[in-house]
């Protein structure tokens, strides 16, 4: 994906965080802040030390962009999203990561409209 769909900046960060619009389950947090200042959608991820060792955790991660990328190609609100990993993320297959994902992110886009 390009740099300009990537949240780096902490302040940013902070911004989506302290929005308090999210949804969690046990494998998952995912918030989510409409922002007008972009015409599209951005996103971070933090995948911490507790889900396992740098590969797995950078497989995580991968995972995680590869479902960001297919939200892209079918959305593209102007919605700044940050996803934080827990542990049990790395049971569940991509099936059902991808299931849950879309689920909760369009629970959330009907949540964020709203505000």
């Amino acid at each position: 994906m390009k740099k300009e769909f990537r949240i780096k900046k902490n302040k940013e960060i902070e911004k989506v965080l302290n929005n308090k619009t999210s949804i969690s389950n046990d494998y998952f947090r995912l918030f989510i802040f409409k922002n007008p200042e972009t015409s599209h959608f951005r996103y971070a991820i933090s995948v911490g030390k507790k889900i396992g060792n740098a590969v797995i955790r950078n497989k995580e991660k991968r995972r995680i962009r590869t479902l960001f990328l297919t939200y892209s190609k079918k959305n593209n609100k102007n919605f700044d999203f940050f996803l934080i990993a827990k542990p049990k993320i790395k049971e569940l297959k991509y099936a059902d990561l991808e299931k849950l994902f879309f689920n909760y992110i369009d629970k959330l886009i009907v949540r964020g409209e709203k505000q």
